[in-house]
């Protein structure tokens, strides 16, 4: 049986793992993951493959920001802010050998979920999943200069886009 479930600090090596292998491009340091989890245990999730052992397939990390102000990449928080508007999923990840399983649709469900608690859920779409965002009620949005410059930074393809809570 493969489940979601909450992400612990212990998980971080194998969150690394996968992520070296989906996000080559997009590197970033296990403070990173660490410090989400510290801030905002509620958004990060591991995928756990229980079938004799247990074995981590995927990974989910997101939290509350400010409406259009994602974090760059590979940048620590420090705090959540307590204005925060929005409800960001910086990273649903599930391995090659995990994937057609709905596994990703259940993750995003799962954060939907804890979005409502927030005006808009929002994410930066990278290597062209805009397609798949889409089935969630993701859209493209006209951002300014400063949000571009950002989404940028997550590579040639990014996009950010939004959804209204509800």
């Amino acid at each position: 049986m493969t489940t979601w479930r909450p992400l612990t600090t212990s998980d971080i090596p194998t969150l690394i793992s996968i992520a070296d292998k989906i996000h080559a491009t997009l590197p970033e340091r296990p403070e990173i993951f660490a410090e989400r989890i510290a801030l905002y245990p509620a958004g990060c999730l591991a995928l756990e493959e229980n079938t004799g052992s247990r074995k981590i397939v995927g990974y989910a990390v997101s939290h509350p920001i400010r409406r259009r102000q994602p974090p760059e990449l590979d940048t620590l928080l420090g705090e959540i802010p307590a204005d925060a508007d929005a409800y960001y999923i910086h990273d649903v990840a599930v391995l090659p050998e995990a994937r057609g399983k709905g596994y990703a649709g259940q993750c995003v469900d799962l954060l939907l979920e804890t979005a409502k608690r927030f005006p808009v859920a929002c994410l930066v779409s990278v290597y062209g999943t805009g397609e798949f965002w889409a089935r969630f009620g993701f859209e493209a949005a006209v951002v300014g200069e400063a949000l571009r410059r950002k989404v940028e930074g997550y590579g040639e393809d990014a996009v950010y886009l939004e959804r209204l809570s509800g």
